[in-house]
């Protein structure tokens, strides 16, 4: 088995974030993390080339990283390609997802990558490529690329694959039909007698839960605070200059209003394929109320209006890429002094 391997800067031995900006380069055999991985695949199997590039090149420069790499693999004759693993790095998740979503349609050969389940690049491509649970950790390297060549072998050789609680990899939200011994209605009981008597059991449809949210205290009087607006009703300028899809967006922008009175209809429109979003279009204050918030800043009501609005697509949008929409949204807000935030939905 033929293996290339993809690695970001700082794992592939060229530096830290210093070195971000570093374009794609092959390397013959393995590198890094891959030596380990060299010696951990099965008999007969080894890496031949591993492929280096630095972690703002590759999301900046994705359909260059996506080419060079295809090419490399194609090259090699590689009949297994695997990236990371990434842990929590970001962009990193991202390019490693990309490039092995490009390599699985157009080079036609399995793909494996590894990264902790709060990742970005999870949510994004867990549905087309195998993820092995990483954890957040490098401590956990050796046994991380233990998964990934015990299920990259599985691949190759065209085995069948387990399910994620034994394989290790992350749940891609699939239901396959397999033979048990026992009919729904006695597990069902057994589950039930089971909860009845506070014993552990594992339920057979993931159970999803929310982390409570604290109510944050407004530390600053209304009358003298930094308002800002946020909209996740996929409100744009005209033309969409980022680009903003209307369902499963994984990015969001930031509009000025600044010297605004109010938002005209002949300025702005809707990236947003999840409702009947008519009324905004007619008037977009119906989303982003900038009219109302101008007259409550001249009534003193507030102390003033944050000069731009941000907004997002909620439409179909997995919890993980939300969370992380919501924390950029904050930590931009946040630089810019504001107080408090007004989020319309729709």
């Amino acid at each position: 088995m033929k293996v290339v391997h993809y690695l970001n800067q700082f794992f592939g031995g060229v530096g830290g974030e210093e070195f971000a900006d570093t374009p794609p380069n092959f390397l013959e055999g393995p590198v890094g993390p891959g030596k380990l991985l060299n010696q951990i695949l099965p008999e007969g199997s080894q890496i031949v080339g591993t492929i280096v590039c630095g972690d703002n090149y590759a999301v900046e420069n994705q359909q260059d990283i996506v080419s060079f790499v295809n090419a490399k693999v194609k090259e090699a004759r590689a009949d297994l390609f695997v990236a990371g693993p990434c842990f929590n790095a970001g962009r990193y998740g991202m390019s490693a997802g990309a490039v092995c979503e490009a390599v699985k349609s157009e080079s036609d050969i399995p793909v494996v990558t590894a990264m902790s389940e709060e990742n970005p690049g999870v949510d994004v491509y867990r549905g087309e490529v195998l993820i092995v649970d990483s954890g957040s950790s490098p401590a956990n390297m050796r046994d991380v690329l233990v998964r990934i060549a015990n299920l990259g072998a599985k691949l190759a050789n065209d085995e069948t694959v387990g399910p994620p609680s034994t394989e290790g990899y992350i749940p891609q939200g699939f239901l396959r039909t397999e033979f048990v011994e026992k009919t729904a209605a006695q597990r069902l009981a057994e589950m039930l007698m089971a909860k009845l008597k506070g014993e552990s059991f594992e339920p057979e449809i993931p159970v999803t839960t929310f982390e409570p949210i604290p109510v944050p205290l407004m530390t600053t009087e209304i009358a003298k605070a930094k308002i800002a607006l946020v909209t996740d009703g996929g409100l744009v300028p005209r033309s969409n200059p980022d680009n903003l899809p209307r369902a499963f967006s994984r990015v969001w922008g930031a509009y000025s209003i600044d010297e605004r009175p109010k938002l005209l209809e002949e300025d702005f429109e809707v990236a947003h394929g999840g409702y009947d979003n008519a009324h905004v279009q007619q008037d977009p204050n119906r989303l982003v109320p900038v009219d109302v918030m101008r007259e409550m800043e001249r009534s003193g009501a507030i102390g003033s209006l944050h000069e731009e609005f941000l907004s997002t697509t909620g439409n179909s949008n997995p919890l993980e890429n939300s969370r992380r929409i919501g924390r950029e949204m904050a930590q931009r807000l946040k630089e810019a002094g504001v107080d408090a935030v007004i989020l319309t939905s729709t």
